[in-house]
């Protein structure tokens, strides 16, 4: 009897288990969203010297950007580098990184997604490189911009999207701040008791979108990154083929530290790499 009472009771601890396991997976499918995207949805005034930009994104949706121009006496700046964030925030806490880039002879232009910094809608997989290829096409037709020297640069996130749209619209250079080979990856190494792969409707494939983009890449990621872990943007490197790709790691920093936001070491090896990758593509080489 005994031993009928400790089965029968092991039955019932197994199944309130896998009810509430169930339940959790159902929370992580219907919540997923709201887990990936971390939206500051107030409108930002924009800061002085900084222009605000307005253009029309997939389905007709009016967005809004900034664009700064390049701090240099040169008719022209040395390239312009649009910017898709990672999944946090909004374009005002990118100043500091455009303005580290302006210094250094860029123009910047600071996207962000639909649901992000005043913008209509919810951000999703589907419309966000579309997104952002409207807003390289708006900064293309600028007469200040030399639309062959356009870049793009994506932090986490933002790496899959700028990844799409160069399979899309190649750029002559491409960097990636702290990539992943896709989304899933992710969420595995932070919910490994869920079916991350099964679950997710935004997949974010990085590795599977650079297959198909040919030109140079640059990753920076920190070798401290507890968010997304450096072995991922090593992957990313690893397994690229289409075209040349460099890594840069950034010793100690974790994923939001400034170091890999704005800092001197980061800004001076994204200069570096244009510099040398664009370095007689068009006027305006330095």
């Amino acid at each position: 009897m005994a031993a009928g009472r400790w089965v029968s009771v092991t039955w019932k601890v197994l199944v309130v288990a896998v009810v509430l396991w169930l339940l959790v997976v159902l929370a992580a499918w219907l919540l997923q969203r709201q887990l990936i995207y971390l939206p500051d949805r107030s409108a930002p005034p924009p800061p002085a010297g900084v222009e605000e930009v307005a253009y029309t994104g997939a389905d007709d949706a009016e967005l809004t950007a900034w664009f700064l121009p390049a701090d240099t006496a040169s008719p022209r700046p040395h390239a312009t580098v649009v910017v898709a964030n990672g999944n946090g925030g909004n374009r005002a806490g990118r100043v500091p990184l455009a303005e580290g880039l302006a210094e250094r002879g860029y123009a910047v232009l600071l996207t962000d997604y639909r649901g992000y910094g005043g913008n209509p809608g919810d951000p999703r997989e589907e419309v966000l490189a579309e997104d952002f290829l409207a807003a390289v096409a708006q900064v293309a037709d600028r007469p200040d911009v030399d639309p062959d020297r356009i870049v793009y640069l994506g932090e986490s996130l933002g790496s899959a999207v700028v990844s799409e749209a160069a399979a899309e619209r190649p750029p002559p250079a491409l960097v990636l701040r702290s990539p992943f080979p896709a989304l899933a990856d992710v969420g595995r190494h932070h919910y490994p008791f869920l079916p991350v792969r099964t679950l997710l409707r935004d997949r974010f494939p990085t590795a599977e979108h650079l297959t198909r983009y040919e030109g140079p890449v640059l990753v920076v990621a920190g070798d401290s990154d507890r968010i997304v872990p450096d072995r991922f943007s090593r992957q990313v490197v690893e397994e690229h083929t289409a075209g040349p790709i460099s890594l840069h790691l950034i010793g100690g920093a974790d994923h939001n530290d400034r170091a890999v936001l704005s800092g001197d070491e980061f800004l001076d090896t994204v200069d570096d790499f244009l510099r040398e990758t664009l370095t007689g593509n068009g006027d305006g080489a330095g």
